[in-house]
């Protein structure tokens, strides 16, 4: 490697050509060529009269996306891990506790995060691949008497999407905790509604079902959960994320607190048009639709899915990785061979599975079937016991239908 006194020949670094993958794993899906041009738009400055302008028009898409009313609705600037922890850093405070799922990996990037910020974690307790039990968060709500609860609603690791969220928001609150949702594989995919469901707090990222590169991170909070963060006895751990002072940019103020990411800001405007376009109860539809062909031609191919059809997610299906196959192999020879990408599984499914998203951009017929198409081909050469012809079929019906 040269050094710093070293010269360089930029002639040995070429002009940046990355291969053209069909991106079909838990994230970044395809990002919509609209959302593309708008990132190529002239830059202007992050207090510039134009730019307030879109930031006003970026914060009412997120309302409409969100389905919510809440004065406090922002993309944050960074990845979806940069709107977590804005999320949990504000509003767990030293001494508070906070109640946290166990049943998959994002779980418990919520407990390192509200441990971080000098909070005590709880635990309610659910296997890895299944979702949570009302009757169970309301035993661990009235065991603990947390001020704040967090679940996911998408588990990216699992595949499962959690159901009867009202009734997990309604315990918490007939026990005065907050309600944080990881909403980071919903948000434009599945049905999520944040005031009908009464969440006080979602944190999201741009690049799975809104089809927008990272960047600028959706989060949102209500009156309630603003009023807590306002009122602390001590600044949060971040400053960059401090939403005290960043209240002062995104509020009526827009004063200075960082150079926002313009490009970003940019992408997630045109991403959120879209799905304004489309309509947000439509799209939910059309990713259970294409999805759903997925689902029915991995299963008519011979793979099982992960997650049982009462909480299966649409935007990211976890399908068992068949018995003497290797994951790693396949996602592998998927790239070389076709340019696509899928995942394998994360921490307790590592190896047991393999995780197709199906977001945004990326979910469309002609996705679909190239993955099963190409899913099916590369396990049949590693002599896996499947019949990619059927499910290719299946697929195919299941459009049609």
């Amino acid at each position: 490697m040269p050094g710093a006194d070293d010269a360089i020949d930029v002639t040995e670094i070429d002009e940046l050509t990355p291969p053209n993958r069909t991106l079909m794993g838990p994230g970044p899906s395809d990002v919509h060529p609209r959302v593309l041009r708008a990132m190529s738009t002239p830059l202007v400055g992050h207090l510039d009269p134009s730019f307030v302008e879109i930031m006003d028009e970026v914060q009412e898409l997120l309302r409409y996306t969100y389905r919510t009313d809440n004065q406090w609705t922002i993309p944050v600037s960074g990845t979806g891990s940069a709107a977590m922890e804005a999320a949990i850093g504000n509003v767990v405070e030293p001494g508070d506790t906070m109640l946290v799922p166990t049943n998959g990996y994002f779980g418990g990037r919520m407990a390192s995060m509200a441990r971080r910020a000098g909070g005590e974690v709880v635990e309610v307790d659910a296997p890895w691949g299944e979702p949570l039990e009302p009757a169970d968060v309301s035993d661990a709500l009235s065991k603990h008497d947390p001020d704040v609860f967090g679940f996911v609603h998408a588990e990216t690791s699992t595949g499962v999407l959690q159901p009867s969220v009202p009734e997990l928001t309604a315990a918490a609150h007939d026990h005065d905790a907050l309600v944080i949702a990881d909403t980071v594989t919903s948000i434009g995919g599945v049905e999520l509604r944040v005031d009908d469901w009464d969440i006080d707090v979602a944190y999201a990222g741009p690049q799975k079902c809104l089809s927008c590169p990272p960047g600028a991170s959706p989060l949102t909070l209500s009156d309630e959960a603003m009023e807590k963060v306002l009122s602390r006895d001590e600044d949060p751990r971040s400053w960059y994320l401090d939403l005290s002072l960043l209240e002062g940019y995104w509020g009526d103020e827009r004063a200075y607190h960082h150079t926002a990411p313009i490009t970003n800001v940019y992408a997630i405007r045109e991403a959120l048009r879209l799905v304004a376009e489309e309509g947000i109860e439509e799209r939910w539809n059309r990713h259970e639709r294409v999805a759903g062909a997925l689902k029915a031609g991995v299963k008519e191919m011979g793979l099982e899915m992960n997650a049982p059809d009462e909480y299966w997610l649409p935007s990211l299906n976890a399908v068992r990785v068949p018995g003497g196959i290797d994951d790693g192999e396949v996602c592998s020879a998927l790239l070389e061979r076709y340019d696509l990408e899928i995942a394998s599984g994360l921490g307790d499914l590592d190896g047991e599975i393999f995780r197709i998203g199906c977001m945004g951009h990326s979910a469309r017929p002609a996705n679909v079937i190239y993955v099963v198409t190409a899913l099916g081909d590369v396990l049949e050469s590693m002599g896996a016991d499947v019949d990619p012809g059927a499910g290719v079929t299946a697929t195919r019906r299941a459009l049609e239908e």
